[in-house]
């Protein structure tokens, strides 16, 4: 006799088996719900996309605010305010650094001794018992057993003294003062109670000034460190100008190209960046029969309409004339921001094709230098103008921010369309399973009963009945 048992646990389907049909009733449920699940199947791959495509904006959207905000910082007032440098044309001998208003123009200057400081050397007798030590009238205890680095310590830790010590191999110490200049025969007096210090003979040195001309003029100074030989002009003498004369150059006051030159390439690194990501969206193809969440959100952007106006604005910003400017400083071409061909002819690169920035760094020197009033007034309105094309896309209520709303809306709608249809399709598979099992159920008695009447009659016929 066949039968069927079927069973459940909370929240699990039916479960079938001893079909009595012969028949694979789970095979058949669970192809019939795979039918009835392609409409939520087609609308978890919508979702998938939509929630790919709403990512993939805000993404392009925060690139595109960033932008915005670096290129207002052509704005500020700071990045071309005035200032004077100098130049020299051998730091490493002498170096120069403007600390106010400075006479613009050249100078020579020539380095035929350094300053330096009065030194002494003695040898070292670690003391059998407490002594005395007098330098320069500051009076130091040596204590029994102490050691030629612990005397150094003591004497450079000493606000008061008036030299550094310096420990040597086999423990000779050097006292140097701690200015440097001239000091004559009299220089570092030592008075020691004891022998711990003595004396090394003919190698005391005294104290020098620095000795240097300007424009032919002699000069001496007690510190290496010069303010006084060029008017507004600091000199820090490093080395003596064996091979001629160093060339130092006041610069008049005006904008730093430095500054400028390192906005404008922190801004075209940014700027390029922003480029190459919306422009590999915008090739990327879609999926021909995507079968995951990260196929079904490939290609989301492939040739969006609107991100290839924006690139195409923001390449035409580059080389349109901006109104009211005069026409040889009218768009940042002028000072050497470029794109390059928009075209592949001639062997033009990639990034040149997608309108990705290069800076001619000569250019934007001698555009600041020549004009540097015209150069700030471009660059501010040129950003202004292309802050306006950027932030009415990505600014807070821009077309994205339209548009990922847009996004989010759907699917919220389909999240809760497939949350629906899920319970409906639980139920739907629950009934099927019962059906089934009731099914199997009737068959089974049937055939109970067939076999039972079968029997009765073959008991009767064997009785002759």
């Amino acid at each position: 006799m066949s039968s069927v048992s079927v069973s459940s646990t909370a929240g699990s389907p039916v479960t079938i088996s001893g079909l009595a049909s012969g028949l694979d009733t789970s095979s058949i449920i669970s192809a019939l719900m795979t039918a009835e699940r392609q409409p939520l199947t087609r609308l978890t791959s919508e979702q998938e996309k939509l929630q790919a495509q709403e990512k993939q904006l805000q993404s392009v959207q925060s690139s595109l605010q960033q932008l915005a905000f670096a290129a207002s910082e052509f704005t500020l007032p700071s990045l071309f305010e005035t200032s004077q440098t100098v130049t020299s044309s051998e730091p490493t001998r002498v170096s120069a650094a403007t600390t106010s208003g400075a006479g613009i123009g050249g100078h020579e200057v020539e380095v035929t001794q350094l300053a330096n400081s009065a030194q002494r050397t003695f040898t070292f007798t670690s003391p059998a018992a407490e002594e005395t030590l007098t330098i320069d009238g500051t009076e130091l205890t040596l204590k029994a057993g102490e050691t030629a680095k612990e005397l150094a310590g003591a004497i450079n830790s000493n606000s008061s003294a008036t030299v550094y010590a310096a420990v040597l191999e086999g423990g000779t110490l050097v006292l140097s003062n701690r200015a440097t200049g001239a000091t004559g025969g009299e220089f570092i007096k030592v008075s020691d109670s004891g022998t711990a210090l003595v004396e090394k003979e003919g190698t005391a040195k005294e104290g020098k000034n620095a000795e240097y001309t300007v424009d032919g003029v002699a000069a001496t100074s007690a510190s290496n460190t010069v303010t006084n030989a060029i008017a507004g002009v600091t000199l820090t003498l490093n080395g003596l100008t064996t091979t001629g004369p160093v060339t130092i150059n006041v610069q008049p006051p005006g904008a730093s190209v430095s500054a400028v030159e390192t906005q404008v390439q922190s801004f075209i690194k940014l700027y390029n960046s922003t480029i190459e990501a919306i422009q590999k969206q915008l090739s990327t193809k879609p999926i021909a029969k995507p079968t995951s969440a990260a196929e079904f959100g490939t290609g989301t952007l492939f040739g969006d309409l609107e991100l290839q106006s924006l690139l195409a604005n923001m390449r035409q910003s580059m080389y349109e004339p901006i109104a009211g400017l005069s026409a040889e400083m009218s768009n940042p071409a002028d000072v050497g921001i470029g794109t390059g061909a928009a075209s592949g002819a001639g062997g033009t690169s990639q990034a040149a094709i997608e309108g990705q920035l290069t800076l001619n760094a000569t250019k934007l020197s001698e555009a600041i230098h020549a004009n540097p009033e015209g150069v700030q007034k471009m660059l501010q309105q040129w950003s202004q103008a292309l802050q306006s094309t950027l932030n009415s896309v990505a600014a807070p209520g821009g077309t994205l921010e339209a548009r990922t709303s847009g996004d989010a809306s759907q699917i919220l709608q389909l999240t809760s369309q497939i949350t629906t249809m899920n319970e409906m399709l639980a139920v739907r598979e629950k009934a099927l399973q019962a059906t089934y099992a009731q099914l199997e159920s009737a068959l089974s008695r049937n055939s109970s009963q067939a076999a039972w009447l079968t029997s009765q009659e073959a008991s009767l016929t064997a009785s002759g009945i």
